[in-house]
């Protein structure tokens, strides 16, 4: 009798299955990355407060952050920055060195969600060039935020590791509070109902 193979999916809130290592947009429900990325802990939970700082709170920041940069950005870019950590809400969050450590393994099923999530919600298969090195710009801008502001660091080594933003931290400091996860879960799907609209409207 042959042995069954490890089983690859999750079953999620929503009743669907996502197949981590062939996912399907079919699968894929925002109602499930939302309630995930808010019940997922930035810095393994390493940070002040009485609450996570979440990946859905990260992301909403990232977001915010592309816009601070460049405030003519298409709506579609918009919308990649904040599902730029969508896999998360299955695959966790993993810090850098662990990442590293790891290899392309992880990174080939991280991509492998996010391609299907931006299938699933109209978005380019593969994210263009120029809106990759704008969204890692805005995340690690938001790591040496995080960091200074969360997680323990001295701004001289989140400057070593992060760089140091050019950016105006005041209309930022509202997304820097932990909060619950479901209002996190609230806050970013509110989020991308906004964004999805305006990338909808023909205007």
């Amino acid at each position: 009798m042959s042995a069954q193979p490890p089983r690859a999916w999750q079953r999620m809130l929503s009743g669907r299955r996502l197949d981590l290592l062939d996912p399907s947009p079919l699968d894929v429900e925002i109602e499930d990355i939302a309630h995930g990325l808010a019940r997922v802990a930035r810095w393994n939970g390493q940070t002040h407060g009485p609450h996570i700082f979440s990946v859905a709170q990260h992301s909403l920041l990232v977001e915010q952050v592309m816009a601070a940069f460049d405030a003519g950005l298409p709506t579609r870019w918009r919308m990649m920055g904040l599902l730029h950590d969508a896999p998360e809400y299955v695959i966790g969050d993993i810090i850098s060195p662990f990442k590293a450590a790891v290899g392309d393994s992880y990174k080939s099923v991280e991509n492998r969600i996010l391609t299907a999530i931006h299938i699933r919600f109209s978005l380019p298969h593969q994210t263009p060039i120029a809106a990759q090195r704008l969204i890692k710009k805005a995340d690690t801008a938001a790591a040496y935020i995080e960091a200074t502001r969360l997680a323990g660091f001295g701004a001289d080594e989140a400057e070593k590791f992060f760089g140091r933003p050019a950016i105006a931290m005041r209309n930022l400091e509202h997304l820097l509070e932990p909060i619950p996860s479901d209002h996190a879960e609230d806050l970013f799907l509110k989020r991308f109902q906004e964004l999805q609209s305006d990338n909808e409207d023909p205007s």
